[in-house]
């Protein structure tokens, strides 16, 4: 009855594993959307992120350009990174689901909330 019991809860904790390491999977890949800035403009932007473990890497691409991602992590289903735009970081915190990405971004004191959905 014990052995029962114990291979029922080992296979849960594998099955929420699972579940954990595909919204880690699912961050991977192309995502767009509209930032709008504090003074009122709007941005369209790409992410191309890449995870490996809890090391986010990528490339950020806006009409200013293409710029990489720096400090990027990720636990669980939440995620930061900054990006460098002229000399300027703009750090960025968000939290992913299956199909979007809610993301906050720092303007030097302004943040902004955006979504970012998967580019197919």
């Amino acid at each position: 009855m014990k052995k029962k019991i114990f291979t029922t809860v080992l296979l849960s904790c594998l099955g929420v594993i699972v579940a954990v390491a595909a919204v880690f999977a699912s961050l991977d890949g192309k995502w767009g959307g509209v930032i709008a800035t504090p003074d009122g403009n709007t941005i369209n932007v790409s992410y191309d992120f890449k995870v490996d473990g809890e090391k986010l890497t990528g490339t950020a691409v806006s009409p200013m350009g293409d710029v990489k991602l720096e400090n990027g992590k990720i636990k669980g289903d939440a995620f930061s990174f900054s990006v460098n735009v002229n000399g300027t970081d703009y750090p960025h915190t968000g939290k992913a689901y299956a199909d979007s990405c809610a993301m906050d971004i720092d303007f030097g004191g302004s943040s902004s909330h955006f979504v970012v959905k998967r580019v197919k």
